[in-house]
């Protein structure tokens, strides 16, 4: 069976807490989206997410476009995750470690996807790793102090 998911992990110089609340206010994903695809969230969705909320962002790669995302998994200060329309998803796992720093785990899964072999192949999951990759580096400069 093939697999249908990449990580990318790094150590974030901030409190689980903290990078949690910014994970989970759309309007923060702009400062963080390594893609350069993420413009804005779009008005009228929550300033804060939580489990089954749907909020809309405003995309751009190539042309512009909107899309709307479901959270489907949501644990406070630990977990979180949203799906697109075909249904893969976008997770972000944390883990407090010592020393007020946190392990931080971003993942594309596309095993949920309606049809996962078009990801399969696409080279969305590839570019996908080298955007999760400057994600988390956008993310520990933010916390950086």
């Amino acid at each position: 069976m093939r697999k249908r998911a990449i990580s990318v992990t790094r150590t974030i110089p901030a409190p689980a807490e903290r990078i949690f609340d910014l994970l989970a206010r759309p309007a923060g994903h702009q400062l963080i989206d390594g893609s350069g695809s993420v413009r804005a969230a779009r008005p009228g969705g929550p300033d804060r997410l939580a489990l089954g909320d749907t909020f809309g962002m405003d995309m751009k790669l190539g042309l512009a476009y909107r899309i709307e995302n479901t959270v489907v998994e949501f644990d406070e200060n630990r977990l979180i995750a949203w799906r697109h329309f075909n249904g893969h998803r976008w997770r972000w796992q944390l883990a407090p470690l010592d020393g007020g720093v946190t392990e931080v785990t971003e993942t594309f899964d596309w095993s949920t996807a309606r049809i996962p072999l078009l990801l399969d192949l696409s080279s969305f999951p590839r570019r996908n790793k080298a955007a999760m990759e400057k994600s988390l580096e956008l993310l520990a400069a933010h916390f950086a102090e």
